[in-house]
């Protein structure tokens, strides 16, 4: 739109693309220095002038009706002609397909996200690659990308034997179906206090993943026992966050396809013997040796991980891949990465770590081994009861309160974690995240209800009512629409939703559209102060409540992006 305005009349007087240009045009810190502006140091290498020279040969040249460009020094900045402008921005705004973008056409991403291990709590720990992940996932599609969520469960590994373990010393079937989650953390926590003092349990719980691998029957029950009411578990909080998987396949799926895996790094010469265990030795690369196989002959998840990554590329046919997991899994990825680069798997640098930082909730870290969870779903209830308390304070009236109240709870924790960069840790607050003021989900939310609250007041077809009020201004040779500057604002900061959408997809950062709809909450709210609306004259009031609605909606539509519902009423 205004991009668009400004590259397609520098490309001509430049010897330079459409990309490379788009990426020099910056947007101005204050408003009276344009609505664009593109510096010209770059090109004072290759042109061999100054800076200030080559900006004021280039203003002179750059003549538009819609626009005016004006050297500043080793700038040029542009001032668009808002009257000019307005009719055509409102109309392109309005358009369904403007934002939608084809930069990944063709092209099939798998994102692995989520990831919980079975026979453990959903903590709230497992919040922030769900939706992060959850929110990438939206975003690729959005982009034109065809994009599966792959949930890659924690369903194998020795922490299996320490459950079977546990449960063979300590368990009781009567508090197992009671409370099965709450009953195996304890067994898997008490298992760790024991250790401490039982030289005997290490063996004991390595035997008992033995025996799964190799197939023991009570092994493969129990085991199955544990991954179905864990699915239970995990099912019921997916649901209220409203994540979706295309796949649910945990590591016990490639467990038959790792040997084939184990006999590809054989044939490669790769694998060393250390310590009667099996590695890949990295020095080249910088990093420990990768381990394969361990000294009782049991795979390892590294094993599991290199046999996944083949999956997902022959079999899947995945162009590229992310690995929505924590930071602290950095040298683990870099690792797995390093040896298939190492096999001669080109498609492997495809294949990206997408790191988080830790989530504390109001300064409590979580510790599974030590029984340090804050369970998901009790800050789900709350932040839920509290948001229904606020509500109910705010609008005693309102009849779908219980459903709002939903909304606005779940909306507050997962807005009030994406809104972070995605590297960053996260001490999260209740408090904060439900405060209807400041950059937070209810704000924007209640934003997009406000809105819908005036659209409904004026009653009308935004579309109608500015046909009809453009008709009547040139039957009366009315005076040229004037754009305010807090309405040029909000327009002006809708136009650039494509780049925002495309650098949150290059980054893969959430955060990118949450501050963007952050913003433009603030910048509406703005408008809808100093403005009048309903009270407008007839053309005004059409072009106001059109900008209005368009601000709604994309409103909507980024929450939508991001996981968070709108209501229509708060």
């Amino acid at each position: 739109m205004l991009m668009d305005k400004v590259v397609s009349l520098l490309e001509p007087l430049l010897e330079l693309s459409r990309v490379e240009i788009e990426a020099m045009v910056e947007v101005p810190p204050r408003p009276e220095m344009g609505d664009l502006a593109f510096p010209c140091f770059t090109l004072a290498k290759t042109m061999r002038r100054a800076p200030a020279v080559i900006s004021a040969e280039l203003a002179a040249s750059l003549i538009s009706p819609e626009l005016r460009a004006e050297a500043a020094g080793p700038y040029i900045n542009f001032y668009f002609k808002r009257t000019n402008m307005a009719s055509a921005m409102l109309t392109g705004l309005a358009d369904p397909q403007f934002g939608k973008l084809q930069i990944g056409a063709g092209k099939k991403m798998v994102i692995d996200m989520s990831s919980p291990n079975i026979a453990k709590p959903f903590g709230i720990g497992h919040l922030r690659s769900t939706v992060i992940g959850a929110a990438l996932y939206r975003m690729y599609e959005e982009a034109g990308y065809t994009a599966e969520s792959v949930n890659h469960l924690g369903d194998w590994g020795t922490q299996f034997g320490k459950q079977i373990a546990a449960y063979k010393r300590w368990g009781e079937d009567e508090r197992l179906a009671k409370e099965p989650i709450k009953e195996s953390l304890r067994l898997y926590v008490k298992f760790h206090d024991e250790e401490e003092n039982d030289p005997s349990l290490g063996p004991e719980a390595r035997e008992w993943f033995k025996k799964l691998e190799q197939g023991d029957e009570e092994a493969v029950s129990l085991w199955k026992y544990f991954v179905d009411i864990s699915m239970q578990e995990f099912n019921r909080m997916y649901d209220r966050l409203g994540v979706k998987f295309d796949h649910v396949l945990g590591e016990s799926y490639y467990i038959d396809q790792t040997d084939n895996t184990v006999t590809k790094l054989k044939q490669s010469g790769l694998l060393t013997e250390s310590d009667e265990a099996m590695v890949v030795r990295l020095d080249e690369e910088g990093m420990p040796p990768c381990l394969i196989i361990k000294k009782d002959g049991t795979t390892i998840y590294p094993t599991r991980d290199l046999t996944t990554a083949y999956y997902r590329h022959e079999v899947m046919k995945a162009d590229e891949v992310l690995y929505v997991v924590g930071a602290e899994q950095r040298l683990h990825f870099q690792q797995v990465f390093a040896v298939l680069a190492k096999m001669g798997e080109k498609w492997s640098e495809h294949f990206i770590h997408v790191p988080f930082g830790l989530m504390k909730f109001e300064g409590r870290k979580m510790s599974t081994r030590r029984g340090k969870v804050v369970f998901l779903e009790d800050v789900l209830d709350e932040a839920v009861e509290r948001a229904a308390q606020i509500i109910n304070e705010k609008n005693s009236n309102l009849q779908n309160a219980a459903e709002v109240a939903e909304q606005v709870g779940l909306g507050a924790i997962v807005f009030g974690d994406l809104k972070n960069h995605r590297l960053n840790e996260v001490d999260f607050s209740l408090e904060e995240a439900l405060s209807f003021e400041g950059e937070t989900g209810p704000y924007v939310q209640y934003t997009h209800a406000r809105i819908q609250s005036l659209l409904s007041k004026a009653n009308t077809n935004t579309d109608e009512e500015i046909q009809e009020a453009s008709k009547s201004a040139a039957d009366e040779h009315s005076e040229a629409l004037q754009i305010s500057d807090s309405a040029w604002a909000v327009m002006k900061h809708l136009s650039r939703y494509p780049e925002q959408l495309e650098r949150g997809v290059r980054l893969k950062e959430p955060s990118v559209l949450a501050r963007y709809v952050i913003d433009l909450a603030q910048l509406y709210n703005r408008f809808y102060h100093q403005e009048k609306i309903l009270g407008s004259s007839k053309c005004e009031r059409a072009y106001k409540l059109k900008l209005s609605e368009i601000t709604s909606d994309r409103i909507k539509g980024i929450l939508g992006l991001l996981g968070v519902q709108t209501p229509e009423r708060m």
